[in-house]
């Protein structure tokens, strides 16, 4: 006969060993006394992303027929060091970047400094390359300093990405948060350049993955606005016909 109540025994390791996504955020710093921007900031930010995620979705069949320019060679999917130098430009993957003269020719010279992330460029990527494009970037961002290319590329694929998102997709941007918290720790000043631009990337990421551990101290109310934000439907996962 058998008994009423059955006990399973689990070894806890041979389920670790087949995780596949990893949600942990331990290595995630916290912004340092003055670092973090206000509420209505990064509200006004999660405002203005939306509306270019909705832009963008409704106007990306007439953005993809556009005819691109000759010197616009889109790499293959698979081709990382390609759409490295395709974004971020010839010069700063180079080892010699450093060292490199800028002049104005050079600076207009797309393939040296990397083509921006044009609307036309971006609405030609299905979500599979935006993903792919997304992991190659966020990979060289952590051996490499944050620069303005890297910055524009980052808005325009988290803008194009569409949800919901797959577990792939919030690993790479838990690590973009990782990297760009820990980056900020780093500064030394509030007036630092890089810092509006690294604040904007971890409020981003926070307004897509709802999380029990925060990336930043902020207020509770800020957890509730986004859980609210979530609970609506996305306009720009609905757009119009």
């Amino acid at each position: 006969m058998c008994p009423d109540v059955v006990v399973a025994q689990i070894d806890p390791k041979k389920l670790t060993k087949k995780q596949t996504v990893n949600a942990s955020v331990s290595n995630c710093h916290i912004a340092p006394k003055g670092f973090c921007p206000s509420l209505s900031w990064q509200q006004r930010q999660v405002s203005t992303f939306s509306d270019v995620r909705q832009s963008i979705a409704k106007n990306r069949s007439h953005w993809s027929r556009q005819t691109l320019d000759d010197n616009v060679i889109m790499p293959k999917v698979t081709d990382e060091d390609g759409w490295r130098r395709f974004c971020l430009g010839r010069k700063i993957c180079s080892d010699s970047f450093f060292n490199a003269d800028t002049n104005l020719t050079s600076e207009l010279d797309f393939s040296q400094v990397g083509f921006p992330p044009f609307l036309s460029i971006v609405s030609r990527l299905n979500q599979s390359t935006v993903l792919g494009v997304l992991e190659i970037l966020i990979s060289w961002f952590e051996e490499k300093d944050f620069i303005p290319q890297l910055g524009r590329w980052l808005y325009a694929l988290l803008a194009c990405l569409e949800k919901p998102l797959i577990p792939e997709a919030h690993s790479s941007i838990r690590q973009l948060a990782r990297r760009c918290a820990h980056l900020r720790s780093t500064l030394g000043s509030q007036d630092d350049e890089k810092l509006p631009a690294l604040n904007l990337l971890i409020c981003l990421v926070a307004r897509y993955i709802l999380m029990s551990i925060k990336l930043d101290r902020v207020v509770i109310i800020f957890v509730l606005y986004f859980y609210r934000y979530f609970e609506q439907i996305d306009l720009a996962d609905h757009p119009e016909t």
